[in-house]
């Protein structure tokens, strides 16, 4: 009599998960546990703090991953509302933290509605145009802008600049991918340099000294440039091999600033090298290929707009905080997605992929 076996992965498959974007996700959360270690000084006590919440981030995905699309489309205002009084109430009693008011507190602890609106931009910009003919006209694509444009001007009030440019990308890709024409995309980077005067002189002036310590980090070695230069010494010094884990001096030495927060993969290079780097590239790479792939498959214009969205947002994330700590973009406080130490970005992050593997896993193939 033939036996059945079950393979070990039919559970994870029954429970919504597709496995090629789950296991490399579950190699970032690897590759994380070993550089946070190293990061904090080999501090056990913080690798096993880090240990539970990538634990609980991924039982959030597992539970996100069971919700059906169409539930996912009816929730989209109501989440995008809640996410929008949130915002409004952190400028009123916000807690206040390094100068900022960015949080609101829920009895003991802290949460930052800024990064529910990461995942309530892109499901109200798809729910809408998932209503209206596409490519979208004029009208609609102003309506959009100002879906997007209320939630990053509030963020960007705390303040808060990262987060602010995230979630405008966050929403810019939804409306890139709604069908927005060439002429009109090139109008609006026309229009945003003809902006730039303007936002330049609303910034603040840590803000403005980060930019232009950008194009000459050298020009203040110990202030605006201190982080980028840092950075840019931690991967030079990694080589082709790295120094091996555990090894990075910049960290140790704790030269290298937010070492296991914005600054990791500035670790992760010096311990690792190229090879190491091309690794982790070539993972997130397969994360973009994979979530494209879903938006591909996906059957509505909701899910489609949806899926892609998060992934190139995603994607966005870590262009970001890779050009931030390698000197090719101003420092603007953005995490590695999966890799840096934290929680509610994480939360946040897990629970768009379990967004992502709802939407392909619950679609309805044709007989």
């Amino acid at each position: 009599m033939a036996i059945t076996r079950t393979a070990p992965f039919s559970a994870l498959q029954r429970w919504h998960v597709d496995l090629p974007l789950f296991y490399a996700i579950l190699a970032l959360a690897g590759i994380s546990l070993l550089v946070v270690f190293s990061a904090s000084g080999a501090n056990f006590l913080i690798a096993a703090k880090h240990l539970v919440r990538l634990v609980m981030a991924f039982g959030i995905l597992i539970m996100v991953a069971q919700i059906r699309p169409e539930n996912l489309q009816r929730l989209a205002p109501v989440l995008f509302a809640v996410a929008l009084i949130l915002l409004v109430a952190v400028l009123g009693v916000g807690i206040v933290s390094k100068g900022a008011r960015r949080w609101l507190g829920l009895g003991p602890a802290t949460f930052q509605p800024s990064e529910i609106m990461k995942l309530a931009l892109p499901m109200m910009l798809a729910w809408y145009f998932a209503r209206v003919p596409l490519p979208p006209n004029l009208r609609q694509l102003a309506i959009a802008a100002l879906i997007t444009l209320v939630p990053v001007a509030l963020i960007a009030k705390q303040p808060d600049l990262g987060t602010a440019v995230l979630v405008f990308g966050s929403g810019f890709a939804i409306v890139f991918l709604s069908g927005m024409g060439w002429r009109v995309f090139a109008s609006l980077v026309a229009l945003a340099a003809i902006a730039i005067p303007y936002v330049w002189t609303h910034l603040h002036g840590y803000q403005q000294k980060r930019i232009l310590t950008l194009l000459d980090p050298g020009s203040d070695p110990l202030g605006a440039g201190y982080h980028t230069l840092q950075g840019m010494i931690a991967i030079g010094s990694g080589g082709f091999f790295g120094k091996g884990w555990l090894n990075s001096s910049q960290a140790h030495l704790d030269y290298l600033p937010e070492a296991k927060t914005d600054f990791v993969f500035a670790v992760f290079a010096e311990e690792f090298g190229l090879l190491g780097i091309l690794v982790l590239l070539g993972i997130y790479l397969f994360i973009l290929y994979r979530g494209l792939f879903i938006a591909y498959l996906a059957q509505d214009t909701f899910t489609r707009l949806l899926a892609g969205g998060l992934t190139l947002v995603f994607f966005f994330y870590a262009f970001v905080n890779i050009g931030m700590v390698s000197g090719i973009l101003p420092v603007v406080g953005v995490p590695l997605p999966l890799v840096s130490y934290g929680g509610t970005a994480l939360v946040t992050l897990m629970a768009a992929f379990g967004m992502l593997m709802g939407i392909h896993t619950h679609r309805k193939i044709a007989a």
